[in-house]
């Protein structure tokens, strides 16, 4: 709970964000809207006759996918995982108002003073950070004030069963024994090539399999889609666009680079007149045209000396160095251009940009044609969307609303609510749009989807068929192998089994033993973890003997021969924090056993 604002702070503080001062209250107003949902209170699930609420589920959905630690394509498992944990969050909330757990006014009021999180520079509270923080998460300081007090009350609840669990030292001492404990063992592993396995599936077989796994073979209740879509990225792709507008952009996009610039300065005064200076410009202006290198007038015409022996180079400018008038001649030019005479401080410049301080118009052209066509096409899509909102209200189907607006009615497969789909009926709320009640029950279109902010969606259910048990002869094959996969890890079991009897009899077994020495619980091997976990589960054999054991691996099978047992050496840092670990997991237990006694008896539907 009050994880999207918990994320941002290491903190116990940030851990525990509470309350807000009752000043802060008067700035927000009083709170209209629960959520980010519109009003429709669609139950989803009660616990004990307390209602819990569509618009909580998507509340934490979108605050889950907001923190960034949920993929968007996880959308529809995380509304499953949430109803869960709104489910156990109630009924944790219930527990703890019977059992008097409470939290005051004051006691929230007072501990918000104390949080950095809504403090400005100063460390003061401040009501801006507070509503931006809030806002972020998706709270309204209403429901974040109350959602607090309940997620304090589960706390000291947790809290409190936590703290009346303990380890007696004795206990603590055996744990860290086993924990440093190093085994030697021998293992051999046997897969269906090892065993030489009749096997023969029967009608029988396959009617015990299929009636034993059936939830194998249910088909969830299923829908197929009908859809139109509008891209704008689709659209622009379509558009042609002028070079004059791509040079126009670039300009744009350019017109504050920093740029390289040479000129040729005339001025005037003392020995010219302003008339004087303007038709020499002119002249010199002439002379570039008719082909004269800007380098070779300078040095003719250019009373910058200095410059004009580096054929009028001023080095690399930023916008303001020689003024307005300046910049707007050197910073309207492409690399080459040369300008007219500019006026500035009793001289007339002429100016020419040698670089420019970015991509090149060729660089850049490719996005730049995305960019302009993008906007060419602003006005249509915006027009396009307007009329699908229209159409698509008021038409009893969507071909008719493709037709109108020259659009592809496209068509999904059959999909399931939790099915991963394909392109962009796996965008966030497309497929709860599809099996909404609007949509699958009362077979209207859905309403305007917003993939992003170039592609607009509507759906529409072309068929929907409701989640059934296929028939055997529809999964024969699928039930088929999977028997035939059954008899042969069975076969291989039996193999192993035998094997470890041998061995317990002392006879001769001709085995390829694989060896592994001195291995703890948490070693980096190449052993397969069940294998290690199962030696250690092994009674601890005689000096000189060796104990045997059958492990069942997810394909095949095992034999371990465990020879000796070791107290390894003492490690208090990991001793330390194996001791702290165990200490939580007694608390997570006590925690759990609540919860599914909880569970239990509650009058849950959903």
């Amino acid at each position: 709970m009050l994880q999207s604002i918990r994320d941002g702070s290491r903190s116990w503080g940030a851990k525990i964000i509470i309350g807000v001062m009752v000043a802060a209250m008067a700035l927000f107003g009083i709170e209209s809207l629960f959520g980010l949902f519109g009003n429709d209170p669609d139950e989803v699930a009660s616990v004990n006759g307390q209602p819990i609420m569509r618009q909580q589920v998507e509340l934490e959905v979108q605050r889950a996918l907001r923190s960034g630690q949920v993929p968007p394509e996880q959308e529809r498992a995380l509304r499953s995982d949430m109803l869960d944990q709104l489910i156990t969050q109630q009924l944790l909330s219930q527990y703890a108002e019977e059992g008097g757990f409470a939290v005051s006014e004051e006691q929230l009021d007072q501990l918000i003073v104390s949080l950095s999180e809504f403090h400005d520079q100063d460390g003061r509270f401040s009501a801006e950070v507070f509503r931006n923080r809030l806002a972020s998460a998706g709270y309204t300081p209403l429901s974040f004030r109350e959602e607090l007090r309940v997620d304090i009350q589960r706390q000291h609840l947790q809290q409190g069963l936590a703290f009346s669990d303990f380890s007696l030292p004795q206990e603590q001492e055996r744990l860290a024994e086993l924990q440093r404990q190093q085994r030697s063992f021998r293992y051999v592993i046997l897969d269906e090539d090892d065993v030489e396995a009749d096997i023969a599936v029967s009608e029988d077989d396959l009617q015990a399999y299929y009636d034993a796994h059936q939830e194998r073979y249910e088909r969830p209740e299923q829908v197929r889609l009908e859809y139109v879509l509008i891209d704008r990225q689709s659209m622009a792709e379509e558009r042609d666009v002028d070079e004059e507008a791509l040079r126009d952009a670039w300009r744009e996009q350019n017109r504050n680079a920093d740029r390289r610039v040479s000129h040729i300065m005339i001025t005037f005064g003392d020995e010219r007149t302003r008339e004087e200076a303007q038709e020499l410009a002119e002249t010199a202006r002439e002379a570039l045209n008719s082909g004269e290198s800007f380098a070779e007038t300078a040095l003719r015409y250019s009373d910058d000396t200095a410059s004009a022996e580096e054929g009028g180079d001023l080095g690399v400018i930023s916008r303001g160095f020689f003024g307005e008038n300046f910049d707007e001649a050197a910073f309207s030019l492409e690399e080459g251009d040369v300008s007219q005479p500019v006026e500035l401080d009793s001289a007339f410049h002429i100016i020419q940009v040698t670089d420019i301080q970015g991509p090149t118009f060729e660089e850049q052209r490719d996005e730049l044609a995305r960019e302009v066509a993008l906007g060419d096409v602003e006005d249509e899509f915006n027009q396009r969307v307007q009329q699908l909102i229209d159409e698509s209200f008021a038409a009893d189907d969507l071909q008719s609303v493709a037709d109108e607006l020259n659009l592809t009615l496209q068509e999904s497969d059959w999909l399931a609510r939790d099915d991963t789909a394909e392109g962009v009926l796996s965008e966030p709320g497309v497929m709860s749009a599809a099996f909404s009640n609007d949509v699958l029950e009362e077979g209207y279109n859905s309403e305007v989807i917003e993939l992003d902010q170039d592609r607009r969606l509507v759906l529409r259910v072309a068929e929907h068929r409701e989640a059934t048990l296929l028939p055997l002869d529809e999964v024969r094959g699928e039930v088929e192998a999977s028997v035939v996969a059954e008899q042969q890890q069975q076969a291989v079991l039996e193999e192993a089994q035998a094997l470890v009897a041998d061995l317990r009899e002392e006879e001769q077994v001709d085995v390829d033993w694989q060896e592994a020495n001195n291995v703890s619980r948490q070693a980096d091997t190449v052993v397969p973890q069940l294998i290690i976990q199962a030696a250690f589960r092994m009674t601890r054999p005689e000096e000189g003997e060796s104990v045997y054991r059958t492990v069942e691996l997810p394909q095949g099978a095992a034999v371990v021969a465990l020879d000796s047992v070791s107290d390894g050496e003492v490690d208090e840092q990991m001793e330390t924090f194996v001791s702290q670990m165990a200490e939580q997991l007694r608390a997570q237990s006590v925690l759990q056993g609540l919860i599914d006694d909880l569970r239990s008896d509650a009058d849950i539907e959903r």
